[in-house]
């Protein structure tokens, strides 16, 4: 089994803060940290406070600002609730003072079922038809876009990806925090797949967009190291607004996790954000 990547370590900075690991090149390429990072080392985070004691449950983020990859950034926990079943944290990701992302985690000890039943996974092809892609996933891992852009789901535009980390990892917490990088980066450009009227290319030139907030909760445990099929779907989009959903299951067909992203993509004159290119 291998140790915690690099970027999953976090560094004590006392008083409940720990200082993160940047990435070696940004997930975007331009100078703005990712939300799948702050997912990812959020959930670290929490996982680290309560000494594995629990499972993430859920985490809720709001992202104020555009953090750079060149100064530090730290995450703050405060501690609402730490009882026998049931733990709830909020984090704050700061840089130079600023609040730049807030998050609400909710933990709890695993139970037994007192009842039972799941959506399935929707049919596509399997990991190993699928194609080799390079969507916003963690660093390292083996990634396969299903190549289908006719598919919808509740005649929504939707999109499917099976991906897998190479090896295996030491805590529940890791392998959550691989998924999660992975949730937040394919609804914007999805939303806008055979629109004649703009395009993800667009993206801070001529339009503006961004995650807003996210959310994932965990349904199961799961190894990440094994397939996990990931599908998204726009619910609606309007507003300025994009808003979306995933549905994660193992490659038996178990549901593991879900999540909804709630996203701006707006016209914007004048000049966008001056890091949009490292």
């Amino acid at each position: 089994m291998a140790g915690l990547p690099d970027i999953l370590e976090l560094d004590e900075a006392g008083d409940g803060t720990y200082r993160v690991h940047m990435p070696s090149e940004s997930a975007e390429g331009r100078d703005v940290v990712f939300s799948g990072q702050y997912l990812a080392q959020m959930i670290m985070a929490a996982d680290r406070v309560h000494g594995s004691s629990k499972d993430v449950r859920s985490i809720h983020a709001t992202f104020a600002r555009a953090a750079s990859y060149t100064k530090p950034l730290e995450l703050n926990v405060e501690t609402i609730l730490d009882g026998r079943s049931w733990a709830s944290d909020t984090i704050t990701a700061l840089q130079e003072g600023k609040v730049m992302a807030r998050a609400e985690v909710l933990l709890n000890i695993v139970e037994g079922d007192l009842l039972r039943h799941e959506m399935a996974a929707p049919q596509v092809q399997g990991p190993d038809e699928a194609a080799p892609s390079k969507d916003l996933y963690f660093p390292g891992v083996e990634l396969r876009r299903v190549d289908d852009d006719s598919l919808t789901i509740d005649g929504a535009p939707a999109i499917a990806t099976w991906f897998r980390y190479p090896d295996e990892l030491e805590s529940v917490a890791a392998n959550q925090a691989v998924l999660s990088w992975g949730t937040c980066g394919q609804l914007i450009g999805l939303a806008m797949r055979g629109s004649e009227a703009v395009s993800i290319g667009q993206a801070h030139v001529s339009i503006s967009t961004g995650v807003i907030g996210h959310s994932v909760h965990f349904l199961e445990r799961f190894d990440a190291s094994d397939w996990l099929q990931m599908t998204q779907h726009v619910i609606h989009a309007g507003n300025g607004r994009v808003h979306g959903r995933g549905l994660v299951h193992t490659r038996d067909g178990r549901l593991v996790a879900t999540f909804h992203q709630d996203a701006m993509a707006r016209r914007f004159e004048g000049e966008l954000d001056p890091r949009r290119s490292m």
